[in-house]
């Protein structure tokens, strides 16, 4: 079993924002964290870094040097799984079908940007965004997602933060 926290929409450091002590011992509980864009700066994603082995893609707010370092999208092999990952899903008119087609094969894609959590299929593929664990906007929490990935396929949780 392979556990890998997601998290996007970061936005640090900005004003006093921080990730809560919860969602830091969660992210480092995990043997892979994955970031769905919007970091916003380099030092950001190398603190994360430090709590287990990182994946990105960029977001639309992220600084040049993470848009040029990072890609825009991403398919990882994980655990047996393959899981997609892009930041701006675009319009949320038949979200879920554009992606599960533009990552075929995969059995899960992670977005951001929505700051708005999601944990749906669209057939056989999970569709996921983990909300922001610092800015709900129109959320009602903050939030993050831990993914338990083995024989049994991805299990994803959405996880509340206070």
């Amino acid at each position: 079993m392979t556990l890998v926290a997601v998290i996007s929409d970061t936005h640090m450091p900005r004003g006093a924002r921080r990730l809560s002590p919860a969602c830091v011992d969660l992210l480092a509980q995990a043997e892979l964290i994955l970031h769905a864009g919007d970091v916003t700066e380099a030092s950001v994603l190398d603190e994360l870094g430090t709590l287990a082995p990182l994946l990105a893609v960029h977001g639309n707010k992220d600084e040049g040097v993470l848009q040029a370092t990072l890609p825009e999208r991403l398919v990882a092999g994980i655990g047996g799984a393959r899981i997609g990952m892009i930041h701006d899903a675009g319009s949320r008119n038949r979200r879920a079908e554009r992606l599960a087609a533009s990552f075929e094969g995969c059995d899960a894609v992670v977005y951001g940007h929505t700051h708005v959590p999601e944990v749906s299929r669209h057939g056989a593929v999970w569709i996921l965004n983990p909300g922001s664990p610092t800015e709900r906007r129109s959320a009602p929490h903050r939030s993050l997602l831990s993914l338990e990935i083995g024989a049994a396929g991805i299990r994803p949780r959405l996880v509340e933060l206070a």
